[in-house]
């Protein structure tokens, strides 16, 4: 039986989130409605994509008994709002990154999800990605030695996109291309707590970062540096050095699909899309939409790619980059 998807929200993720399930059997999954703020803007987006109802409310959505699933693809500063909803309404769901604006509202999903005993999961689209599982393999068998030291960078320049610069709509580089960078990390190192962050930065005059550069120790003398930037390009590429060798994982780091092992060279492609895109290498979406099917099968109610705790986390490490940088939004005081 297919997994049945409903969409809160009908920008331009949830156009590609679309798109890359029709790279997937239709038994497997299927989206069932949409919902967005007006009931003209989600039945425009259902024509689109064939999607049989469109929602005028979230509320609406949330009360669908037919959804299975679903996929939450809004600005960063409503995360927590209607996640609380859904959750509460008693729905699963993979949540678009970040997770939600800081650590207290992180903490508020994870526990409504756990009252409500159902799934829910980050949308670390990274972490699903052929290419991220063998990177996982080869560091479980141990293919380059001891791990020295982890590089990560992404460098694009949004400061024209008003989501990407304005602090109302959680804006900066952190939230919203840092983040990938950061859980890199984590997930190499195996969602270990690092020892100390240093984090330095520059700031919009909205009062979000545009630039920002992180180093992480951890124990055994392990190193991560991460730098990131919403001004410019960067190589977008992540790089982990052992003592027997180095794997590269080349840009687009965040939705790879060429790695690189002591200098030996593999491609994970991705199937074409049957519609443009708005974001790079965007069928991968396919990826996490599978895993979550595979989680509910399983009746698990998290994932074993993204675990709950590694999204905490992650959280934490960006909540202590901000307070560093001296990034403060409006629900840090709440």
């Amino acid at each position: 039986m297919a997994t049945r998807w409903g969409l809160c929200g009908a920008g331009k993720i949830s156009h590609d989130f679309s798109v890359a399930m029709k790279t997937l059997p239709p038994g497997d999954h299927q989206i069932v409605a949409v919902a967005a703020r007006s009931l003209e803007r989600a039945r425009e987006f259902a024509k689109k994509h064939s999607i049989p109802k469109a929602y005028g409310s979230y509320e609406e959505l949330a009360s669908d008994p037919e959804i299975d699933m679903v996929y939450l693809g809004v600005l960063h500063t409503e995360h927590w709002r209607l996640g609380l909803l859904v959750l509460q309404a008693g729905k699963n769901m993979l949540c678009e990154k970040p997770f939600a604006m800081n650590s207290r509202e992180v903490g508020d999903l994870i526990a409504a999800s756990k009252k409500s005993n159902v799934f829910l999961m980050e949308a670390i689209w990274s972490r699903c990605f052929p290419l991220h599982r063998e990177v996982r393999r080869l560091l479980a068998e141990d293919a380059i030695g001891d791990i020295k030291l982890v590089k990560a960078s992404f460098g694009s320049p949004q400061l024209h996109i008003p989501r990407s610069v304005e602090k109302e709509l959680g804006g900066g580089a952190l939230l919203d291309i840092g983040v990938y960078t950061l859980q890199f990390v984590l997930m190499v190192f195996n969602g270990e707590r690092p020892e100390s962050i240093h984090a330095t930065g520059v700031l919009l005059n909205s009062g979000v970062d545009e630039s920002m550069v992180v180093v992480m120790k951890f124990a055994r003398n392990r190193l991560a540096f991460c730098f990131f930037s919403i001004a410019v390009s960067l190589p977008n590429d992540a790089t982990i050095s052992g003592t027997k060798g180095t794997i590269r994982v080349l840009g687009p780091m965040h939705c790879p699909t060429t790695l690189e092992v002591n200098g030996k060279t593999t491609q994970y492609p991705l199937p074409e899309p049957s519609l443009p895109l708005n974001f790079t290498n965007s069928t991968g979406l396919r990826y996490e939409a599978e895993e979550v099917r595979q989680c509910l099968l399983k009746g698990l109610k998290e994932s074993p790619r993204m675990p709950l705790s590694e999204s905490a986390l992650l959280t934490e490490v960006m909540d202590e980059c901000r307070k560093q940088v001296g990034v403060v939004f409006n629900q840090d005081s709440q």
